[in-house]
């Protein structure tokens, strides 16, 4: 599965279809859960970002509001990608059962192809090859739809993550 936090929150199956996200709270979530791929996310931190001061609203407090919009983010992104619940909270992997790996080979972040892309152009740059640096930031700045992390905007992580790129 593909995803794309360079503008708006997005995610596409294997075969390009686009993935019907949802509404803001949902975007949002999978944005805070895609600035470190992988890697787990504590529940209470999630519903802090999400639900907090200057956050999203909830009925039934924040930790049934994050539970909630899992479960139904989960649901739009199943079999291509899925969020699993580890003692240290939730994470973003590949297909379920794909391979029974720690191994997220499935979960494409257009933010890791952005970064590599960039490095191979001011590589090919400090070379003295400024046709090929020109072509591979070029295909770097493609990637980008809007602001980075724009679904997360209001959060501390993806306000720092987009500050980053």
């Amino acid at each position: 599965m593909r995803f794309g936090v360079l503008g708006a929150t997005a995610a596409w199956r294997r075969d390009g279809t686009q993935v019907p996200l949802g509404g803001p709270a949902r975007r949002a979530l999978l944005a805070l859960l895609l600035v470190r791929p992988g890697e787990a996310v504590s529940a209470e931190g999630l519903a802090d970002e999400l639900y907090g001061a200057g956050g999203l609203t909830s009925r039934g407090g924040p930790g049934h509001a994050l539970q909630s919009q899992v479960s139904r983010l989960r649901g739009v992104l199943r079999p291509d990608a899925d969020i699993e619940s580890t003692p240290a909270g939730y994470r973003l992997t590949g297909a379920s059962g794909a391979s029974g790996a720690d191994v997220d080979v499935d979960v494409d972040v257009d933010t890791a192809r952005f970064e590599v892309l960039a490095d191979d152009g001011r590589a090919a740059l400090a070379a003295g090859d400024a046709s090929r640096a020109a072509d591979l930031l070029a295909e770097a700045l493609g990637l980008w739809r809007g602001p980075a992390f724009a679904d997360a905007a209001e959060t501390a992580s993806g306000e720092a993550a987009a500050a980053r790129l």
